[in-house]
């Protein structure tokens, strides 16, 4: 629903206020803005000017050259080749450098030798077409018509100015596609008084009742029917500020009768319909079902087949119209019309829908209708439309109303409960305030009930006035208040934690599964888990689903293998997978299990080995915070090949292991390729992690560089020897690397050769020399303690 600003003010005097201002709050109300525009903001330095001569360009048997008042300065020189103009004539003049809708810009230059600074503009170059300004011309220059001065900006010229606010409108609120009904939600927002105009109708024309007679044979699907006659019509354009208006609201301007049916639909929110009198045989209208397989040819030229759920407006022997949809074409008006009758009806919603539905034809009209519209809208509407027929001498209208109701107008009843209000929002507001808050959106009052206008459909619990007063009181000041009798809704830090683990995972390049607690003990044999281990102690399940679920496993990793495995066997040239597993480790005849959480993952193809393993671990562990972490070559692990495995420990506790899988094990598994794995105890990780994250400030002063070559026994680990240097440079030290690992002819046999590269760097100051090497020396010495010196 688009809302001209312009109108609106008719109805809600604002006081210039900002478009944004506005579009905040009436959204914060519940009136959603999708957008705003401007019209004519593309248009820049063009301006109303005067042609005061016209010569024929000497070199050129089309074009003109014209000397145009811009109402400062010299008159300009401007070439053109429209044939529509004289001397006289008010236009819009693009000046030097100025902009045109669809982003084109105008600057001086020559034309066949001649100097033209600017150009003059047409009404398709404005974005502007004939409806808009009926008097000018479509292939010519645009000569203005209007009350304007020299100089004086286009878009104020002309009423190319007005703001338009794009509004998202849900369909329980059909009383908003209104410009009415919007100024209503706009009046109560900003605290302003709305100022609503009663139509007058002059009428003397004539009795309508001796010309015509209205009846509902389908009451249920048609509660109100009113015409009105107006005879005399006299078709001609609408006046500047109605086309501005249907302009600005997206509705493109007709004629005097089409403009004031389209205007009070979106000033009122009710569609208007007009038949030509004398096509109307019988001089009568009913309002009935349509009978099986009847035929009707409606507006936009196809013939229709309609069934007796389809609802039409019929005269003595036809129908004329599908009620709500679309009129027909036999009883269109014409050139030639002089009487016309004007329709206002409120058609059951669902009807209207199903019947639109099934002859493949929405329109505007059905979308109001299929919403539920206000049978007590009609009248009004429909003399409004009578009104502007006066106000613009388009016709003379006869006097009577003719009409046919079956609605109650008593309105709905709904208890205020001010107690019940507080305490479903959290607030406190005496019964007076929520009155007041209610009274401007048309609620009257009978005691302790609320009396509900009939345009508010939406409002039939006590819940629905709970939101009302919400949404005028504030949803911003309504404060945020913890669900009684319900748990918190948010993650515990350890669910956080998990999170987490999980997310990075992914992002490092493994899939999650998820796999049975319950496995066969067989399982264990293939793991080469030893006979007399304590984790073959498992849990037994009294009525296992089958010989391969008998037990709770001790251990994550059958779980891995098997789904790895049987990737493999798929043909799947590689797998990363990650499991979040549960462990079952009993404890005594009469207790539960001990559950242990346990990160598993495995991987095989893409020439994974132990480092990529290595790697992932790192990378993980960095990202959860844990630091501390020691590594030790391990080949006490049963599952894991001797050589190639490693225990992870923290403060001399172990807390995973990680490595290549034995080749026995992964022959068990029919898998003839390499396979690294690597558990980890989920609870060792949360105790360890630093939840709390400190700030450290970019460094101001600079980092130095210096890089250790190494001699070292060839079973020292690595990470010994980084442990080492970290222990000597201290505080100083902000990063080490190993860039490099040699072992060869120029090593001494059962030795290596071990490079770092260290990043030295104080908080303080920046580094001396002497402050460089009394690191350096501290690093050597510890490096020493371990059996490492410096390569010569």
């Amino acid at each position: 629903m688009d809302l001209s600003k312009k109108w609106l003010k008719e109805f809600v005097e604002l006081d210039d206020m900002p478009i944004r201002a506005f579009t905040e709050a009436i959204t914060m109300s519940g009136s959603k803005v999708e957008s705003w525009k401007t019209e004519g903001s593309e248009i820049k330095n063009v301006v109303v000017g005067k042609v005061l001569s016209l010569e024929h360009h000497p070199d050129s048997d089309h074009l003109w050259i014209t000397k145009t008042d811009v109402g400062s300065g010299e008159p300009l020189q401007i070439i053109t080749g429209a044939q529509n103009l004289k001397v006289g004539d008010i236009v819009p003049v693009a000046l030097h450098n100025s902009c045109l809708p669809g982003g084109k810009k105008i600057r001086k230059g020559k034309l066949r030798g001649l100097e033209s600074n600017g150009m003059l503009c047409s009404l398709s170059e404005l974005e502007l077409t004939k409806h808009d300004f009926p008097y000018a011309i479509e292939d010519g220059i645009f000569v203005i018509q209007e009350d304007c001065r020299l100089g004086q900006p286009i878009q104020e010229a002309i009423g190319l100015n007005d703001t338009v606010v794009e509004f998202e409108i849900t369909s329980n609120r059909p009383d908003c596609f209104s410009v009415i009904g919007l100024a209503r939600e706009a009046a109560a927002t900003f605290h302003k008084p709305l100022k609503l105009h009663t139509p007058v109708v002059k009428g003397g024309h004539g009795s309508g009742k001796e010309m015509l007679s209205v009846s509902v044979d389908a009451p249920d699907l048609c509660p109100m029917y009113s015409a009105r006659v107006v005879k005399n019509v006299r078709v001609k354009p609408s006046p500047r500020w109605m086309r501005e208006r249907l302009r600005a609201m997206g509705v493109r301007p007709i004629n005097n009768i089409v403009d004031i049916t389209n205007y009070v639909m979106l000033e009122y929110g009710q569609p208007m319909h007009s038949f030509d009198y004398r096509f109307l045989q019988g001089n009568q209208i009913k309002v009935r079902c349509a009978a099986e397989g009847e035929q009707i040819t409606t507006l936009d030229g196809t013939p229709r087949t309609l069934h007796p759920d389809n609802l039409v407006i019929a005269d003595q022997n036809r129908a004329v119209a599908v009620a709500g949809v679309m009129g027909g074409e036999n009883s269109e008006i014409v050139d030639d019309t002089t009487t016309i009758v004007f329709e206002s009806a409120c058609f059951n919603g669902p009807s209207v829908r199903t019947t639109a539905r099934d002859l493949g034809m929405r329109t505007d009209a059905s979308s109001l209708y299929e919403k539920g519209l206000d049978p007590n809208n009609c009248i009004p509407a429909l003399n409004r439309a009578c009104e502007l027929v006066e106000l613009l001498d388009a016709g003379d209208v006869t006097d009577d109303i003719l009409e046919d109701r079956h609605f109650s107008e008593e309105r709905r009843r709904i208890l205020l409960e001010p107690d019940w209000i507080n305490r479903f929002l959290g607030i406190s507001l005496s019964k007076d305030e929520m009155k007041q808050i209610l009274s401007p959106l048309d609620c009257e009052f009978d005691g302790d009930d609320i009396l509900v206008p009939s345009f508010r459909p939406d409002l039939v619990h006590k819940a629905d006035i709970a939101e009302e007063i919400a949404r005028y009181y504030g949803y911003d000041k309504i404060t945020s208040t913890t669900l009684s009798g319900g748990a918190q809704g948010k993650y515990t830090v350890r669910q956080k934690f998990e999170q987490l683990i999980g997310n990075t995972m992914l992002a490092l390049g493994a899939s999650e599964i998820t796999t049975y607690s319950f496995i066969s003990p067989k399982y264990y044999d293939k793991i080469l888990m030893p006979k007399d281990s304590p984790l073959r102690h498992s849990v037994a399940i009294s009525n296992p689903l089958g010989e391969d679920t008998g037990i709770m496993r001790t251990t994550a990793l059958p779980s891995m293998m098997e789904v790895l495995s049987r990737n493999f066997n798929n043909r799947n040239d590689s797998a990363c997978l990650y499991e979040l597993a549960t462990e079952y480790l009993p404890t005594s005849a009469d207790k539960l299990p001990e559950e242990k959480l346990k990160l598993v993952c495995g991987m095989y193809g893409n020439d994974a080995d132990f480092f990529t393993a290595k790697g992932m671990v790192e990378d993980l562990l960095e990202k959860l915070n844990v630091t501390g972490w020691d590594i030790t070559a391990s080949s006490e692990e049963f599952s894991y090949h001797p050589g190639r495995c490693a225990v992870l420990s923290i403060d001399g506790k172990p807390f995973g292991v990680i490595g290549e899988m034995h080749p026995k094990a992964t022959e068990n598994y029919g898998m003839d390729c390499r396979v690294l794995s690597f558990t980890l105890d989920v609870d060792t990780l949360f105790a360890h992690t630093k939840i709390e994250k400190t700030y450290r400030p970019l460094p101001k002063f600079p980092a130095v560089e210096r890089d250790l070559a190494l001699i070292c026994e060839d079973k020292i680990p690595v990470i010994a020897l980084e442990h080492a240097i970290r222990a000597g440079a201290g505080a100083l030290l902000e990063k080490i690397r190993l860039f490099d690992v040699y072992r060869g002819e120029q090593i001494e046999k059962g030795k290596k050769s071990v490079a770092f590269r260290v990043v030295l760097r104080s908080c303080d100051n920046t580094l001396t020399e002497e402050q460089i090497n009394a690191a350096m020396k501290k690093a050597v010495k510890q490096l020493e303690k371990i059996g490492a010196s410096l390569r010569s």
